[in-house]
């Protein structure tokens, strides 16, 4: 059985989608954004130009890009870019895939502008967040810190299974163990977990 990661950064890895901070797009599904910690202020429309100039055929969604509190970019510089690239997911309908650290409320504040589905990558923080993710109709991706951090393990139960994905990042791990610990957390088949997967692919692509 195939496992798709949801969120990645390794051109061999075919069933997923890959991150595409530079170079040439690859043939199989791949997001580009530009992430909080690569803004250049100076050059801001060229990265815009360029992140435009990629979003071909195979683009399957916008990201990463949201907010980072311990990068050094100015906070108001990063929620301009994050809803520039939010207007161009509305623009091209494609789902979103936000970075966020230390600044999910602030992200919840721009649901609201979204037309298109949004996604918290590599989800890691407390079930309260989580829970107010949720009720804005967020998706939460987990990541390997659901093999061995409890209380993930715990949010991962509760997370209904039409708003989850699972991703390796830039872990070194094969997505398989992560399939099955979360099968196992939500008591069903790593089959039927796969198809629900599946589907909320499909959904999030359709709008």
């Amino acid at each position: 059985m195939d496992f798709f990661d949801f969120h990645h950064h390794k051109k061999y890895i075919r069933n997923g989608i890959y991150n595409l901070a530079k170079g040439i797009p690859p043939d199989f599904p791949y997001s580009i954004g530009i992430h909080p910690n690569d803004i250049d202020v100076n050059n801001l429309e060229q990265q815009f130009s360029w992140m435009r100039s990629m979003m071909l055929q195979n683009c399957f969604a916008i990201g990463e890009c949201g907010l980072d509190s311990l990068v050094s970019v100015d906070q108001k510089i990063q929620e301009e870019v994050f809803l520039r690239q939010i207007m161009i997911a509305n623009e091209v309908k494609k789902p979103i895939i936000i970075h966020c650290v230390r600044k999910f409320y602030e992200v919840i504040s721009f649901r609201k502008k979204s037309g298109q589905p949004m996604i918290i990558h590599g989800f890691n923080k407390k079930k309260q967040i989580a829970e107010d993710l949720l009720a804005h109709n967020f998706y939460l991706s987990f990541g390997k810190a659901v093999l061995y951090n409890l209380s993930l393990q715990d949010i991962v139960r509760n997370t209904p299974l039409d708003r989850m994905f699972l991703e390796t990042d830039n872990e070194a791990f094969n997505i398989e163990e992560l399939y099955s610990k979360v099968s196992e957390l939500k008591g069903i088949s790593l089959e039927k977990l796969n198809e629900h997967i599946l589907e909320n692919l499909d959904t999030i692509k359709n709008g």
